[in-house]
């Protein structure tokens, strides 16, 4: 993380600032200062260069408004982003909350207590709320529109801080003395806080800073410190929750005045002044945290008194009061992120998520693929692989045979461009610091560092790589402490117990080339080991600690930039002598850059750099400069003389839609010369130039504006010293055209625009060398047109083939149709009978069958799969049951029922029970169908499956079985003739019924698991409602179905809702029944008579509404019908009668329902 001041606004007359605030979502910055000073501000990029985005861009004043309503100093300023108000309060008490209006501010309430000052106001996470504390102990809590909630009076204490908590249900108090108290959202006292950071401390504090973060972009980490409390000597304390007892502790060795957490609660700035060491006086720094208390940097700010601190919304910029001036700084952060084969990678946190969300975005294609990811702690990228850096699950299970003596910590994940795992590494050492080069990972913790060896110097796919990368015995992966010196041949076994060795010295830095590793340690230490087997080289000694190390392409020199943002160069093989007179290796190089946060080698010359410098990026040639590039974004990738960058602020800002507005690709100088020589100048000057700044890049766009221009000679020169053997190939090709135009037409087609190079070749009559164009650009569909605009011999062959490429075009999408009328054109007979045969088209199927000739090779397969394959074609095509056996039946197969019973077997032995389900219920076999609903229906009840999908299981079944009493009825109305066909019909049709129902007793009993089950469901939802009444009447019904659910749940529920409805007599026959069930365990049979005990000794057992229950208690035989809405018994002779199931429902209820609360069936 880097930080850089960068403006500063002066206050009108020298008045002293107090306060400080900055709008998250409009960007207003509120200032408070003496004599009743109060201006709101506005910071705005105007630009028209698409180029400048972002912190590149020039940013204005917009707005610059002075707010009049205060005589005292402004104290306290708070900003509701929610309702877009402006809370403010001055040294007298007086309370003005500011409106925008048409582009100004105006007052809209004013309130003033006249007894003491307004020490600090917090408004809670939803904007709904304002909490205010006075100095003499009240607190006034109000509503956004003006309206008093509460007030309380906290006797002999004096407050100066306040804070909500995420959920708004606690409200921390700071007092002067330095003590936290936790009150609740009503003002009762809960309890006093323990401030760790505070042990051992003696004489006077008082609180700085209490920052509170909410959580509203989601969290780096679950249950990650959000708390942070911070007093005047510099302690702070960061924790969890309110109750954490094991917070995390810094001393910032400074006298701190205010603290903030940025946008996401990833960064916790501190705020105040330090003495300085050199000098008798105190300095103005502001410094940068992690919630877990690691320093990421210090900004040292100019100024007398610095008073207050406030973040930017995206957490870019960050505004200081100092004296009487604001100062912006910008801040560059150490985003989690990579580019990889045209991919950007990178990494943000959602509120309604606790993993990381990584993003593998395509720029070329702009598609991209998201994971999650638990704990993510780096991504590192190289080629065309991916190294997600992550805490180890406790879920996951460790890999055989290894780390047995140290539980698996940390994984390293192997992915490609799109996000695919390929291989997971566990390690036991902390990956602060990931290097990939194109075969090995380096990760290292602050005292060892892992190597793995992913991949063989050679071009690999993913599977090879697994299965190449899958053992550890071949040694691809090794540990070494950082203070061994290995010499490559049996050291660094995987032996993590030198990870837990300490070091006086430990890693701050790493990065690696193919054949080079380099460790920087804190000391200024640089230790150079070999690569693939990892060997000490040499020993540097610098003068800095470096933060970010980067080796050029032929590991000949490193840079460095160190924390404060110096870059500096070392020349890793230069031979000098020292001041003593010996000769050693390695040379500091006398370049030196400042506020450097990015940096990245030319992948394909190695004195060529790129390197961001605040808003600026400079290319380097030699150590020497060119003149710069205004920008903000994150180099990706240096090569060919071009410069990727993007703008990773702006796409964090909207992650989920990333934009190719924000790549960014520059051409460093030599380039931009070379294309306008050539433009303007001409070809020979050109080349001359590009001979005396040769580049391979240069030569191909030499060649290329040779070719353009027909200049065979020099673009063959060109092409070979750029050795493009395909372009010396194409130049040969051309010398041997005798047409000039012809020979243009070909580089136009060279150069990729086919569509001019078509057109010329028919304007030369040459519809030929169009056909083959779009032939080898696999052009189908203008292939055909073009043959259909002429005529020939040849055409009627290359039309054929031209249908039928297209007919495969849609056959692979599965188009069929489409492809049909293609392959019908093209007579490919085969293809034809595939696309039938997926459209389900039986009678084409028989067509195209009758059309063949004798003794065709497809007549065997065609009758194959026609008859043979009927079963599974019947089980594909449901809807179309009947024209299948039409068919079945007109080639004399009578074994239908046999068929589909053996197709239903062997989905049944595949585990496919709904499938075969869905094949019964499709021929219309629904008693079958109904048989295996029920048996699925039962298996989930007794699985303890969730009760919702157990009910609609039981009504599917019985749904099966009413269609197939309907069915027996339409078949015995068809047979039986006279006056009385309908009776006669029905009863014929209850006769066959009662045949079949004697081998199996299912039909009642799916019903009756619907009702169980749903009125299980809603004797819950009716207690959780607070109907508990209606509850206790639906529970009692479910003592008719222990058969189904099991006895234990329903009398829980029954002694539930009796004690919630106070019928205490209910609630002690329940329990009586609980402790008698033997499927209990002696232990839960305890617990019940324990909890019935409490119960009973405080109340009768007794129902003091029994008059109500009585039909429901008796139960028997001759009971009341039960409305199924309500669970009530029908007492009234209007009720409504579903159709489908046959349930009541009363007529009062059934109005609020468009469907059978049971079946849900049509309510009509």
């Amino acid at each position: 993380m880097f930080f850089y001041l960068t403006k500063k606004i002066t206050i009108p007359n020298n008045v002293r600032l107090r306060c400080l605030s900055w709008n998250k979502d409009q960007g207003f910055i509120a200032c408070g200062g003496e004599d009743g000073l109060l201006k709101v501000l506005r910071l705005e990029t105007q630009t028209d260069d698409t180029k400048l985005k972002g912190l590149a861009a020039p940013s204005n004043l917009s707005m610059n408004q002075a707010l009049e309503g205060h005589s005292g100093t402004v104290q306290v300023v708070i900003w509701n982003e929610q309702y877009q108000k402006l809370t403010t309060s001055d040294q007298n008490g007086l309370i003005i909350v500011w409106m925008f209006y048409k582009g100004s501010w105006y007052e809209e309430m004013i309130n003033n207590r006249n007894k003491s000052v307004v020490r600090s106001m917090s408004w809670n996470a939803d904007g709904q709320k304002i909490c205010i504390v006075y100095e003499d102990g009240a607190v006034i809590v109000g509503s956004v529109d003006g309206n008093r909630i509460w007030g309380k009076d906290l006797k002999g204490i004096q407050l100066c801080h306040v804070a909500w908590s995420a959920d708004s249900k606690t409200l921390l108090f700071g007092m002067t003395n330095g003590e936290i108290h936790i009150y609740d959202n009503q003002g009762n006292f809960i309890m006093k806080m323990k401030l760790n950071c505070l042990v051992n401390v003696t004489g006077a504090i008082s609180i700085a800073g209490i920052h509170w973060y909410h959580g509203t972009e989601g969290y780096v980490e679950p249950d990650c410190p959000c708390l942070a409390i911070c007093f005047d000597n510099g302690r702070c304390q960061i924790m969890r929750h309110e109750n954490d007892q094991n917070p995390v502790l810094i001393d910032t060795g400074m006298n701190a005045v205010s603290i903030q957490w940025n946008h996401i609660g990833s960064v916790l700035a501190v705020a105040g002044s330090q003495k300085e060491v050199t000098q008798d006086k105190d300095v103005n720094i502001v410094q940068f945290y992690t919630p877990f208390g690691e320093n990421l940097g210090t900004l040292k700010v100019p100024g007398k008194h610095m008073c207050a601190i406030s973040w930017e919304g995206g957490g870019l910029k960050i505004a200081l009061a100092v004296d009487c001036y604001i100062y912006f700084a910008n801040i560059r952060p150490d985003y989690k992120w990579g580019y990889c084969s045209n991919t950007v990678v990178y990494a943000y946190t959602r509120p309604d998520r606790p993993e990381y969300c990584v993003v593998f975005w395509d720029t070329k294609n702009n598609e991209k693929y998201v994971k999650y990811v638990k704990s993510l702690i780096s991504i590192t990228t190289c080629g065309d692989f991916c190294i997600l850096a992550t805490k180890a699950d406790d879920s996951h299970s460790q890999e055989e045979n290894e780390m047995e003596t140290f539980g698996t910590m940390f994984v390293l994940v192997l992915c490609n461009s799109i996000g695919t795992p390929l291989d997971p590494k566990y390690i036991d050492i902390v990956p602060l610091f990931v290097a990939m080069t194109k075969t090995h990972v380096i990760a290292a913790s602050k005292e060892a560092f892992y190597t793995w060896q992913y991949r063989v110097a050679k071009k690999l796919t993913a599977l090879e790589i697994n299965q190449i990368t899958r053992s550890r015995k071949e040694g691809r992966e090794r540990v070494y402490h950082v203070d061994d010196s290995p010499s490559g041949s049996v050291d660094g076994v995987l032996d993590y117990s030198k990870a837990i060795q300490g070091t006086k010295d430990p890693i701050c830095a790493i990065t690696a080339s193919d054949k080079t590793l380099i460790v920087g340690r804190e000391s200024g230490i640089i230790q150079r080991y070999s690569l693939p087997n990892v060997t000490l080289i040499q020993k540097y000694s610098l003068s800095c600690r470096a933060h970010q190390l980067s080796l050029n392409c032929n590991s000949s020199r490193l840079a460095i930039i160190d924390n404060s943002g110096v870059l500096v160069f070392f020349d890793l093989d230069a031979r000098v002598t020292d001041s003593t007179g010996q000769q050693v290796i390695g040379e500091l190089l006398t370049l030196e850059r400042k506020d450097v946060w990015d940096m990245k080698w030319a992948k394909d010359n190695p004195d060529l750099f790129a390197m961001m410098e605040k808003t600026r990026m400079y290319v380097f040639r030699n150590l020497d400069p060119e003149e710069p590039i205004q920008t903000s974004g994150y180099i990706c990738n240096f090569e060919d003389l071009e410069i990727k960058s993007v703008l990773l602020d702006e796409i964090l800002k909207n992650p989920e839609h990333p934009s190719k507005d924000y790549i960014m690709n520059f051409e460093i100088r030599s380039l931009r010369d070379s294309r306008a020589l050539i433009e303007k100048v001409g070809i020979k000057d050109a080349s001359q130039f590009i001979e005396d700044n040769p580049h391979p890049r240069l030569w191909r766009l030499l060649a290329e504006a040779a070719l353009q221009k027909l200049d065979l000679y020099t673009a063959e020169q060109a092409f070979v010293r750029c050795k493009d053997y395909q372009g010396i190939k194409f130049v040969k090709f051309l010398g041997n055209l005798q047409s000039e135009s012809m020979k243009q037409a070909e580089v136009v087609a060279y150069f990729g625009r086919f569509e001019e190079a078509e057109r010329m070749y028919l304007d030369m009559d040459r519809r030929d060398l169009a056909i083959g164009l779009r032939l080898k650009l696999g052009d189908w569909f203008r292939v055909l047109q073009l043959l259909k605009t002429g005529s020939g011999d040849a055409d009627d062959s290359l039309l054929e083939q031209a249908h039928n490429a297209i007919g495969d075009y849609f056959a692979d999408r599965q188009k069929w149709l489409n492809a049909v009328q293609y392959y019908v054109k093209g007579r490919n007979q085969e293809r034809l009978a595939e696309c039938y045969y997926m459209l389900e088209d039986y009678e084409g199927l028989e067509n195209l069958a009758n059309s063949l000739p004798e003794n065709h090779k497809l007549l065997p397969v065609g009758i194959q799969k026609f008859r043979l394959g009927v079963g599974r074609l019947l089980y594909k095509m449901f809807v179309f049951w009947n024209k299948a056996v039409e068919l079945a039946k007109s080639h004399n197969m009578k074994e239908i029922g046999s068929l589909l019973a053996r197709y239903a077997t062997h989905l049944l032995e595949k585990n496919k029970t709904l499938d075969a389900i869905e094949l019964y219920r499709k021929a219309s076999y629904f008693f079958d169908a109904a048989k295996l609903m029920f048996k699925i229906a039962d298996e989930e009840a007794k699985k303890r499956s969730k009760p919702l999908r157990v009910k609609k299981l039981y009504v599917l079944s019985a749904l099966l079985i009413e269609q197939y009493h309907e069915q027996m009825k339409n078949a015995q109305r068809g047979k039986v003739k006279g006056k009385n066909s309908e009776a006669t019909s029905a009863l014929a049709g209850l006769l066959e019924e009662e045949v079949l129902s004697t081998s199996s007793r299912f039909t009642d009993n799916a019903w009756r698991g619907a009702e169980a089950y749903h009125f299980f469901l809603l004797a819950q939802r009716q207690l959780y409602e607070g109907y508990v009444d209606t509850a206790l009447k639906t529970a009692l019904h479910l003592r008719d179905y222990e058969d189904i659910i099991p006895a234990v749940e329903i009398y829980s529920l029954l002694a539930l809702c009796a004690c919630a409805s106070r019928a205490f007599g209910t609630c002690s026959k329940a329990f009586i029944k609980l402790e008698s069930l033997e499927t209990l365990s002696a232990e839960q049979r305890q617990q019940y008579e324990d909890l019935a005990l409490e119960i009973f000794t405080k109340h009768i057992p007794k129902d003091n509404r029994k008059s109500e229950l009585n039909s429901l208690l008796e139960g028997g035989e001759g009971k009341l019908p039960t409305c199924i809405a309500t669970g009530s018994p029908i007492i009234e002779y209007q009720f409504w009668v579903c159709k489908v199931c046959k349930h009541y429902v009363l007529a009062q209820e059934i109005s609020n329902y468009n469907f059978c609360p049971l079946c849900h069936s049509s309510v009509e």
